[in-house]
């Protein structure tokens, strides 16, 4: 029997567990670390990578109107002029005079304090919202004491700023969330967020090229290359993952934002007639790929932009929202982009970017339904959503609902005992198994504990070798979520792992190799 603890997961359970276990480490920590760059330990590159093949096998291989791309990360300058990027990705920003960091004025949340007895004491702010209660509470030391006890104090409902006017309109009693400095914020200036660098041994303009913000740009200026080696049909779409750079002012929440970051970006080509219809199919393809993947439907919402809120390119998008400890934040959206990116590249390089149509006998601009997904982002909501902490016979048990595909390790080997016999027979085991899927083998410290740090790394199986294996040929199988042990012939476990694996609750006798179903053993 469990029992499960409430409250839920934190950002600093996840970032702990992160690093104890392997998942994600501070970049360069050793020298202080980087601002918001992060490194996937061993855990976590394999995380990472069964995230990026769940979309992969998803959207291209289980698809017969997708092909895959890998475009080059430093593109022509010219491109970032077509795309809008050189003038419109920018964002207002705004210097604390005193300690001289910037913030974006709409990501810095604001929120007036009262006092009890005293009235208005000032306003609050940070840029998430645990420097935003660390504000607050010190509004809250200041205020005098009576009696021993702090005044109570009262605070309004938290709030970001919708537009740069209402940040202006407070700009004057806003202390900094860097240095809490009241009233030194600078009139906002536009900061272009592409990372710049130079090709070439001089660093003179002419050799100025970027570090791409998005993957998008290399599909589109291919467009042409894949219609004319594939020969697609319209719709038909091209899938790309890659790294993407962005010199982000306002970081944070753990990897949900960061300065270099790696995409999921499908871009898929139709008519223009076509387009809500296609749009709304990968609104709701892309939320059920989360789905299927083990999130929690109450934890996923679909929130459509409004007019104010859409891209200079985008007609329509919707946002796929997940509940993360700091709130619902976007995970993946989904845009219609119009014709704008093809039209584009095709007047700043003066190449046709249009499909022909050999039934109407025309050539069309096609439309474009963009999904783009962030790979950090998913592997955070994944981790948030798996985490889990419970009471299993008397004792704390972390344990990550990570499902199977996903998960860094699908099978640990546990020898009950280092003695060399049970040893070399786990090892064989160990051997044989990892040429179908990822395994660790572990043999230090109680069965108990071993079950432990497996559970909390979302391992779905142990298999545990002990000296009845030694006469019997038979191995336990102990299943993470539900705790439930079988017993197996060696000669089979592959064939019952498999079958586990792929959420059968099966396994496999010897006796003609039949399958069979658990309960009816």
């Amino acid at each position: 029997m469990t029992e499960k603890i409430p409250g839920g997961v934190t950002m600093e359970k996840l970032v702990s567990l992160s690093q104890r276990r392997g998942f994600i480490f501070q970049s360069s920590e050793i020298y202080g670390g980087l601002s918001s760059c992060w490194d996937y330990g061993p855990l976590g590159v394999e995380l990472k990578r069964n995230v990026k093949q769940a979309w992969w096998r998803a959207v291209v291989q289980g698809r017969d109107d997708m092909v895959g791309l890998d475009a080059s990360i430093l593109m022509h300058p010219q491109t970032w002029a077509a795309s809008g990027h050189l003038e419109q990705f920018t964002d207002p920003l705004v210097e604390c005079k005193s300690c001289h960091q910037r913030f974006r004025p709409d990501q810095v949340l604001v929120g007036p304090v009262y006092a009890q007895d005293k009235g208005f004491l000032g306003y609050a702010s940070g840029v998430n919202k645990e420097e935003y209660d660390k504000s607050w509470q010190e509004l809250l030391n200041k205020n005098p004491k009576r009696g021993g006890t702090a005044s109570r104090m009262f605070r309004a409902e938290l709030q970001e700023p919708k537009t740069l006017h209402d940040f202006l309109d407070k700009k004057s009693e806003i202390p900094c969330p860097f240095c809490n400095a009241i009233g030194q914020f600078t009139d906002p200036r536009l900061f272009n967020l592409m990372f710049k660098t130079f090709m070439g041994p001089t660093e003179e303009e002419a050799n100025v090229v970027y570090l791409r913000p998005e993957t998008a740009q290399g599909i589109f200026v291919n467009f042409q290359n894949v219609l004319n080696t594939t020969r697609r049909r319209l719709p038909f779409g091209i899938a790309q993952l890659g790294k993407a750079f962005r010199n982000e002012i306002s970081t944070g929440n753990f990897i949900f934002r960061s300065r270099e970051f790696e995409q999921m970006e499908i871009e898929y080509f139709v008519r223009p007639e076509t387009a809500d219809k296609w749009f709304d199919y990968w609104v709701e393809e892309r939320r059920n790929w989360y789905l299927n993947l083990g999130i929690r439907e109450d934890n996923l919402r679909l929130r459509p932009h409004g007019e104010e809120e859409l891209a200079h390119y985008a007609r329509k998008c919707y946002d796929i929202d997940y509940n993360f400890p700091m709130g619902w934040s976007e995970l993946e959206g989904v845009a219609n982009r119009g014709d704008y990116d093809l039209a584009q590249h095709a007047r700043h390089s003066g190449k046709e970017m249009t499909y022909f149509d050999e039934d109407s006998g025309e050539h069309i601009i096609p439309y474009i339904i963009e999904p783009s997904a962030g790979v950090d982002r998913s592997v955070l909501a994944f981790l948030c959503d798996a985490y889990d902490e419970e009471i299993a016979q008397g004792e704390l048990r972390v344990v990550l609902h990570l499902h199977p595909s996903l998960a860094p390790y699908k099978v640990a080997v546990l020898p009950l005992s280092k003695k060399e016999n049970l040893a070399k027979a786990a090892r064989e085991v160990y051997a044989d198994l990892r040429q179908c899927w990822m395994v660790h083998y572990d043999d230090t410290q109680s069965i108990g504990r071993r079950y432990r740090r497996q559970d909390e790394v979302g391992t779905p199986y142990c298999v545990t070798v002990d000296f009845q294996s030694l006469e019997d040929s038979q191995v336990t199988i102990r299943e993470r979520d539900s705790m439930n042990q079988i017993r197996v012939p060696i000669a089979t476990l592959k064939e019952t792992l498999t079958a586990k694996l792929a959420g059968e609750d099966l396994f496999v006798l010897p006796e003609g190799g039949k399958i069979w179903k658990e309960e009816g053993k």
